[in-house]
């Protein structure tokens, strides 16, 4: 193409403003902006399909055949055209046949024609329609020519609307009667009722033709410079305290806020000839639509902190700052949105918001990091909730099970207040016997640990009065970092949780990043696998990296000088990669003491997750001093069941015989070789499979801090004897259902299951 893509939009975009300037019937003018496309681009076709009755219609065409206008449909996701409109991404093909989407249609006359860029016509979010062009001679389109594309089908989508030629686009309140119940992932744990309030960070732009592009650039500085004096104040005033993960999220948010990067790309789509909010609503479509390329979780995660900066770049601009935190909250918000970043949620007074609903979001979002330090339950991937709630409808969130209901009966509305009440008075009774220890009714004395990520969580331990903290995830720190976390930043966070834990036990597990945790500053280590789970993650890793595990390792030494440091290590398969890991560490060790005061003492252990690593016990019990099962993954490998995978939920059963009878055995080799067992995860924060894990002899646990009460109660129901006794039996000859015999067994001998 001749021209820049400034100088080709700029052109296009002139020539449309005199047109929507016309008088004349919508189809007029459509008819006369394909022409002008084509000629602008030097394009053999340019096309515009709309949404009509849930279709896509060939609304107006140069190029192809004049008699498929108004004939040719396709359905979102039908042909390369459908493709574009229901994914909302760009296609840009040499050869649009070798694409499997590929649908001809004779009827337009298309054959002739091999190279082929769509772009989708995006109003409020939602694809409306399809703008393409296609060439005769086979190649790919340059990428001045796609941001051309974009910004035309921007200015495209303005007269569409007013025009009302498409599908209605209304974002919420299509249903508005009766109770739905809607599921979603569970984020933040908690229950609440309350009002639905709508985030509404999102500002339409309704002039996007600039008359004066000096005057837009100004604006957008001013926009500029006022955001990241807000973002400013924000990381100095978070109430939670200046600490911890939560504050190097701000901190990559605000490097977000200074990107010059982002600042051009503006000014150059202002260049074409778009106002202010135009051109940022132009940057942020591109955002998305790269977005919907990248399969990497954790890059999506810096990408969405970059869509809540526009938003809020977007509002300064047009002089709109009224979201939902800006405009007075009731005193029992349940906040609704499609994505929040960090710094918006913190402009929400914590009293009045109970709860947060997204219909995006994810376990290591920004959001659910920050939600968790302020104690706000979240769920997130709730499908369309825009569209089921309307605002001030009543709302039930149960953050515990990762569901939600809209709109609830009386009697509904009843039900999940008496849980709530009943979850209070539970919790009630678990902070009775907080002080007191978990001793089971004939002597035997358990062990109970929290799992732990944040720095935070350290508060857990007086909080439940749990033992310490048996698995602190270090890799979270990593994951939620823009960049590869120093020496320094990692020292900082081991010394800040074992001061806040002070004599109670810290284990600490070297970083397990890889597979599904993968991180964007080690893309070249991290690439996506076929079975992730089962790939280069965890110790594989670390010993591929030996320099990031040098590093972990002189922070982890250097934080508990005149402390125990307790460091087990993930992944293992086989004693030698143990091994290896230690005489790691042991050389570090040295190293630190011959400059500094080292650890008073350092304890070594290893997790049981790869079940080959059962048949080497004999080798590796005499090298460690405690052995953690992490019965998460242990169970699907066991297995071959993906626990991710719903139609493998009855697969996926920690009351197997098989998995017990495992557990026995591994029990039983580390007691005789005097080493103690910790079963770290999900099954020991049940009390029906903690109660099994009992009578199978293991009695160390590291769960969740809210599972802490619940176990705690159940051993001190237990006549531990006696539930060893059943086991015994059980597994010789196992019932066909072993949990509703353990149940059946709990219920008669008045064990605290509920």
């Amino acid at each position: 193409m001749p021209l820049t893509a400034a100088n080709s939009a700029r052109e296009i975009l002139t020539g449309l403003h005199q047109l929507m300037a016309r008088r004349g019937s919508a189809q007029a003018k459509l008819d006369l902006t394909v022409d002008l496309i084509a000629e602008a681009m030097g394009s053999e076709v340019c096309s515009i399909y709309l949404l009509r009755e849930q279709s896509l219609e060939l609304f107006a065409t140069h190029g192809l055949n004049k008699e498929a206008v108004h004939v040719t449909r396709l359905s979102p996701g039908q042909g390369l055209v459908g493709t574009i409109a229901a994914e909302g991404r760009i296609l840009n093909l040499a050869e649009a046949s070798t694409h499997p989407a590929f649908a001809y249609r004779p009827e337009t006359g298309e054959d002739r024609f091999h190279s082929f860029a769509g772009v989708p016509i995006i109003f409020r979010e939602r694809s409306v329609g399809v703008l393409a062009v296609q060439h005769a001679d086979p190649r790919a389109y340059a990428e001045v020519e796609i941001e051309a594309l974009q910004t035309v089908a921007m200015v495209l989508s303005e007269l569409i609307a007013g025009a009302r030629l498409t599908d209605g686009t209304a974002r919420r309140g299509g249903q508005r009667e009766g109770m739905v119940r809607l599921a979603g992932l569970k984020l933040v744990s908690g229950m609440a009722r309350g009002t639905a309030v709508f985030h509404e960070p999102r500002v339409v732009v309704e002039q996007t033709v600039a008359d004066d592009p000096e005057l837009e650039r100004s604006r957008v500085i001013s926009a500029f410079a006022k955001m990241r004096t807000q973002i400013e104040n924000m990381t100095r005033e978070a109430e939670f305290g200046t600490a911890g993960e939560h504050q190097e999220i701000l901190e990559t948010y605000k490097m977000f806020a200074y990107d010059e990067g982002w600042v051009r790309r503006i000014n150059l789509a202002i260049d074409s000839g778009l106002t202010a909010e135009a051109a940022i609503e132009r940057v942020q479509q591109r955002t998305r639509a790269r977005m919907l390329e990248i399969d990497d979780p954790i890059l999506k995660e810096r990408m969405h902190d970059l869509e809540d900066l526009s938003n809020r770049l977007m509002r300064i601009v047009s002089g709109r700052m009224g979201t939902a935190a800006q405009t007075g909250l009731p005193s029992d918000s349940v906040l609704i949105a499609k994505s929040l970043g960090p710094a918006e949620l913190l402009e929400y007074d914590r009293r009045r918001l109970k709860a947060v609903v997204l219909e995006e979001g994810s376990l290591t979002a920004h959001v659910t990091i920050v939600a968790r330090a302020m104690g706000v339950p979240v769920i997130g991937r709730v499908k369309d909730i825009g569209h089921t709630a309307a605002e001030g409808d009543t709302v039930l969130v149960d953050g515990n099970q990762g569901s939600l209901v809209v709109r609830p009966t009386r009697a509904v509305t009843s039900a999940f207040e008496t849980r709530m009440a009943m979850g209070q008075k539970r919790r009630a009774e678990f902070a009775a016997i907080r002080s007191l220890p978990p001793i089971s009714k004939d002597g035997v004395r358990a062990t109970l640990m929290v799992n732990a990520g944040l720095a935070e969580d350290a508060g857990a331990l007086d909080a439940t009065g749990a033992d310490g903290i048996g698995l602190f995830r270090t890799e979270f720190q990593f994951l939620v970092s823009a960049a590869l976390p120093g020496r320094d930043a990692q020292y900082r966070l081991y010394r800040q949780v074992l001061e806040a834990a002070g004599d109670r036990p810290v284990v600490f597990r070297t970083v397990d990043i890889g597979g599904d945790k993968a991180l964007p500053y080690l893309a070249d280590a991290t690439d996506e696998a076929e079975n992730p789970a089962m790939g280069w993650r965890a110790l594989r890793l670390s010993l591929d990296r030996s320099t990031l595990m040098k590093a972990q390792a002189r922070a982890l030494i250097e934080a508990a000088e005149g402390r125990v440091l307790r460091v087990m290590f993930p992944m293992i398969s086989e004693p030698w990669e143990y091994e290896e890991a230690r005489t790691l560490f042991e050389a570090q060790i040295e190293w630190v003491k011959a400059r500094r005061p080292g650890p008073a003492r350092v304890e070594f252990g290893a997790m049981l997750e790869v079940p080959s690593l059962a048949e080497m016990l004999d080798q590796l019990l005499p090298r460690i001093n405690f052995l953690s099962i992490g019965t998460n993954d242990l169970t699907q490998f066991l297995f071959a069941a993906d626990r991710a995978d719903p139609r493998l939920a009855e697969r996926y059963d920690w009351l197997s015989p098989a998995i017990l009878r495992f557990l026995r055995r591994v029990a039983r080799e580390a007691a005789a070789a005097g080493v103690p067992v910790r079963v770290c995860g999900e099954m020991g924060g049940r009390p029906l499979e903690a109660m099994a894990l009992m009578g199978i002899g293991i009695h160390n646990f590291s769960i969740t801090p809210a599972a802490i009460g619940p176990v705690k109660a159940m051993i001190r129901s237990l006549d531990v004897g006696a539930v060893r006794g059943k086991l015994e039996a059980l597994l010789a000859k196992p019932p066909r259902d072993m949990r509703k015999a353990l149940t059946d067994w709990a219920k008669r001998h008045s064990v605290a299951l509920d």
